[in-house]
């Protein structure tokens, strides 16, 4: 039996599959260890959805090798699945499985030990990459922070009480930017009588919060079981699962329609919707092949503001996209400023191999676009405060979730405005109501009311 580091990058997508593969290993006797020193096997679910994802993903692989030359070091995922040549000429990897679930992994991470004296990597026994059925990533962020997986059971111990679940993967949409459909395939969606039943495990283990996870979830259709469709899964969840709140990754302006928006009428539904926009100019939304205009998309938002009070929408934005013009950038700008985002991760366009914008002419330079994402960035840091500023002076609810610097817990509202306060002794994994008195750089802080609603 082994002690193995799991992190990933990237996307929830990706972190789901390693809360999955954590279960996976702890029933088959393995230990998660608590850092790379303890440990026999590193896996490393890659990101490849820009070029700065592939390289976070190419450093935290050497950074493992360098940390214990004789751990036995595995890369899965995206990267893995788009260009696993590249991953082996790195020299640090033992095995390199296309995707992130299945047999291959498992049989990649518990393949015999091969500890070589020089701290090289094991030689692979086909000479090359494993190649599995799965793929690899989705739209996201750019590799994002390297997360690591905490024993499965650990969310009561260690104040953690969110748990993500996939419920589909892949997407055949070929947006021209885009390289998922290459890495994942086309979609897929687990049967819904699968989810619910993890759900309402995850719920029995003490998480209050589930988070359902997807490349692109309103393409779930619950094959197999004669029910279908994202709406009826959100419904069976809420019916047959406690969970306390239930929160959806991301979502199209396509699926907002009215009997969608309908299932906020629970309050165990979260208050936030991610929805992509990518740009907010009409021109480029055709470029990319985004099913969507700017004024389609206005129209899905006020929708479901209408539908659901404190509503929180957060989105992606992509700058320098091939052949974005000032204009262009500025037309987006001027529309992410008055849709009143609570946040807007800011990305720059990255050529991506295989795909239809790669052979674009009129690639924005290097310096045009740092300069264009700054831009963005400091709209998205005054959206973002301007929607919390509105939520000053009212009392909501808390799931606290761990404790941070100078005695400060951290935890989320349902609409996921992240809030600061101090509490008495251990408060992770309760549900306690705060009043927000002021604003920090990411979040508010408040103050937990004296017989405010416990959990």
């Amino acid at each position: 039996m082994s002690r193995v580091v799991l992190e990933s990058l990237g996307c929830k997508l990706n972190q789901a599959e390693m809360e999955t593969l954590a279960e996976r290993l702890a029933e088959r006797g393995h230990e998660l260890a608590g850092s790379i020193a303890d440990a026999d096997v590193y896996v490393l679910n890659t990101c490849s959805v820009t070029h700065v994802a592939d390289r976070k993903s190419r450093q935290a692989l050497r950074a493992a090798r360098r940390a214990r030359p004789g751990v036995r070091v595995v890369a899965a995922g995206c990267y893995a699945s788009r260009a696993p040549e590249e991953l082996g000429q790195l020299g640090v990897v033992d095995a390199i499985v296309a995707g992130s679930e299945g047999d291959r992994l498992m049989q990649a991470i518990e393949a015999a030990p091969c500890p070589q004296p020089d701290g090289a990597p094991c030689p692979q026994p086909d000479g090359g990459a494993m190649h599995g059925p799965e793929g690899g990533a989705m739209h996201g962020p750019e590799g994002g922070g390297r997360v690591r997986t905490a024993c499965p059971d650990a969310g009561a111990r260690r104040g953690r009480t969110r748990s993500l679940v996939k419920i589909q993967e892949g997407c055949t949409d070929l947006c021209s930017f885009c390289v998922v459909p290459h890495t994942r395939g086309p979609g897929r969606s687990r049967p819904s009588d699968d989810v619910v039943a993890e759900v309402r495990d995850r719920a029995a283990r003490g998480y209050r919060e589930v988070v359902l996870t997807g490349t692109k979830l309103g393409d779930y259709r619950g094959h197999g079981d004669g029910r279908s469709g994202l709406p009826g899964l959100v419904r069976r969840i809420l019916d047959l699962t406690p969970v306390e709140r239930l929160r959806l990754s991301s979502v199209q302006p396509a699926d907002l329609v009215p009997d969608f928006l309908s299932l906020w009428q629970s309050d165990r539904l979260c208050p936030h919707l991610h929805l992509p926009l990518q740009s907010g100019s009409d021109s480029i939304l055709v470029r990319m092949h985004r099913p969507y205009s700017r004024a389609g998309y206005r129209r899905a938002v006020e929708r479901a503001r209408e539908a659901i009070p404190d509503l929180s929408v957060t989105t992606d934005v992509l700058v320098g996209f091939p052949g974005e013009t000032e204009a262009e950038f500025e037309e987006g700008r001027r529309f992410c400023d008055g849709m009143g985002f609570a946040g807007i991760h800011v990305f720059s366009y990255s050529r991506r191999p295989g795909t239809a914008a790669a052979a674009m002419p009129a690639q924005v330079p290097y310096e045009t676009k740092r300069r264009r994402s700054d831009a963005m960035a400091a709209l998205a840091r005054e959206s973002g405060a301007r929607f919390r500023a509105g939520f000053l002076g009212r009392t909501l609810p808390v799931l606290w979730e761990e404790a941070a610097a100078d005695g400060l817990w951290t935890g989320y509202t349902a609409n996921y405005l992240r809030v600061y306060a101090r509490g008495r002794g251990d408060i992770g994994g309760r549900i306690l109501a705060v009043r927000i008195t002021e604003e920090y750089s990411d979040g508010v802080g408040g103050e937990i009311m004296n017989g405010g609603h416990h959990g």
